[in-house]
């Protein structure tokens, strides 16, 4: 008899884990539950951003109970994968001692994107939509990403 095979634990790292790393928590949630042990954090947590809901919610995924995490609050588990999603969770992520592969998978911040609120949406549901071809892609592309 086969045993069942284990699933990997990502943690999805940004810096406010308000927005990037929440949709990729839940779209790993939404796409890959039965692969995937999906976490998000923040190296400085705010709150979960509301267009980030809303644009998710337009998904099929529902994050509205999400909320920020410090990094900190996370210890104690252990990852098979941090994936950063911004430059400066990159050069900032602490040490993680075990078996933790890093792989920085940087996609655009939407809400630092200036303009009118359509302008904003749009700039929101391309960065949900490139995280959501990401997601899609593992757990294959995990295993042989460069950093």
């Amino acid at each position: 008899m086969t045993q069942p095979k284990q699933k990997i634990k990502v943690l999805f790292l940004c810096t406010g884990n308000a927005c990037r790393s929440q949709m990729a928590e839940g779209w790993a949630k939404h796409l890959k539950s039965h692969v995937i042990d999906a976490y998000s954090a923040g190296i400085m947590p705010s709150a979960v951003n509301a267009i980030a809901i809303q644009i998710m919610a337009e998904a099929g995924v529902d994050i509205s109970s999400h909320f920020s995490k410090h990094i900190d609050d996370l210890t104690g588990i252990n990852f098979d994968y941090v994936v950063t999603l911004c430059d400066n969770a990159r050069q900032q992520c602490p040490v993680f001692h075990g078996r933790a592969k890093l792989v920085h998978e940087p996609f655009i911040d939407p809400s630092f994107v200036p303009g009118t609120r359509e302008t904003v949406l749009a700039a929101f549901r391309t960065t949900r939509d490139k995280i959501r071809e990401f997601i899609e892609k593992m757990p294959h592309c995990l295993y042989d990403h460069k950093s």
